[in-house]
């Protein structure tokens, strides 16, 4: 029986009530019902969809409208698992969704939608986690090994040097505990921060203001910095001299990719680098649910980070420009995983997002 009977009344009290995002369609896919979960999924209402196209909804979205189109010819059910869906606001989203007829003449199609978004972010996350910690334990064996020997280096080059009398031949054992000292430092960077954080009620916007005056300075003003902040965001516990490095890593990578772009492409568009903070409520961050998280997106206008880098970025040594030492985000994605959250990166042509999330509640 078509839900546009009088028994429908029933049904749709119950979809109403569910999480699942459930749409009717009618034969030629124009949107006959969307229960309250697909109105919050498509950005939209009832009121405002009923009787509209199905494609109205959706962009680039061809290969979904045709499998609809075959699933009222023929009457058969399907599912798709981890399609992406993206909407006219310009939004993408990842869902499992099944297909099943329910009336026969005309056919209706019942659509329901899982998202699968947040289920993947959690697991990507919890994978970013887990490659950070493991990093971080090769690292430290690494250094481990490389910092005894080159004590031992520099310290015979510092005997070897007391006891010869050319100033010539000083010279060379110069060199060796110059360069041994420049190891050193080197693997210290790779650590990264060494110090316990001083944590003290700290401003998110404080530490960006700060990170922008550095860049502006260092740029003499020819990158341009849009700010779009949530004054509602409240103070939290945070080492502020360490986030501002953190944060400063992240854009100062953001204008000087920008400023090679500009240079190669002969662009005369400012390099732009955007400043954006955002509250999320009831935000998971790996394994662990948080009342309330910062979201703070660093966005700059410079050429994209390649597919085949975007994975590795945060590994130590891992650099897109050819003057990069591969530390910074490092150390970064380090600072803020001591203050439990996380970085992420999203990045395309003509657009790098650096997406950081900070817990604003006291973690253990």
């Amino acid at each position: 029986m078509a839900l546009s009977s009088a028994n429908a009344i029933g049904y749709k009290s119950m979809l109403d009530s569910l999480t699942t995002a459930v749409l009717v369609l009618e034969d030629d896919l124009r949107i006959r019902y969307l229960n309250p979960a697909a109105e919050s999924l498509f950005e939209t209402s009832i009121t405002r969809s009923q009787g509209l196209p199905f494609s109205d909804l959706l962009m680039d979205s061809e290969d979904a409208l045709n499998t609809l189109h075959a699933a009222a010819g023929n009457g058969q059910s399907y599912t798709r698992r981890e399609a992406e869906f993206t909407l006219t606001s310009g939004s993408r989203l990842t869902v499992d969704y099944s297909v099943s007829p329910i009336s026969l003449v005309p056919t209706e199609l019942l659509i329901e939608i899982q998202p699968r978004d947040r289920l993947l972010r959690i697991s990507r996350e919890e994978d970013i986690i887990s490659q950070q910690e493991t990093t971080r334990i090769l690292v430290r064996g690494m250094a481990h090994e490389i910092k005894n020997p080159l004590g031992g280096i520099r310290g015979a080059a510092q005997l070897l040097d007391r006891e010869l009398n050319s100033e010539d031949q000083r010279e060379y054992t110069r060199v060796i505990i110059d360069e041994a000292d420049r190891l050193r430092s080197l693997v210290d960077r790779m650590l990264g921060p060494n110090k316990a954080l001083q944590l003290a009620p700290t401003n998110i916007h404080e530490v960006l203001e700060r990170v922008r005056t550095l860049l502006e300075a260092e740029s003499k003003g020819r990158v341009l910095f849009l700010r779009d902040y949530d004054p509602s965001l409240p103070e939290f516990r945070g080492d502020k001299e360490q986030l501002i490095q953190a944060f400063l890593n992240i854009a100062r990578n953001a204008m000087e990719a920008a400023f090679e772009n500009q240079a190669a492409q002969q662009d005369e568009s400012p390099p732009t680098i955007t400043f954006r903070t955002r509250a999320l409520r009831q935000f998971t961050i790996g394994h662990k649910r948080h009342r309330l998280v910062c979201r703070v997106d660093v966005v700059d206008n410079g050429p994209g980070i390649p597919p085949d880098l975007l994975q590795n970025i945060f590994y130590p040594m891992i650099s897109g420009r050819a003057s990069g030492t591969g530390l910074g985000l490092s150390i970064t994605q380090s600072i803020i995983g001591q203050h439990h959250g996380l970085v992420e990166c999203e990045s395309e042509p003509g657009q790098t997002d650096f997406i950081i999330f900070l817990p604003l509640e006291d973690t253990p």
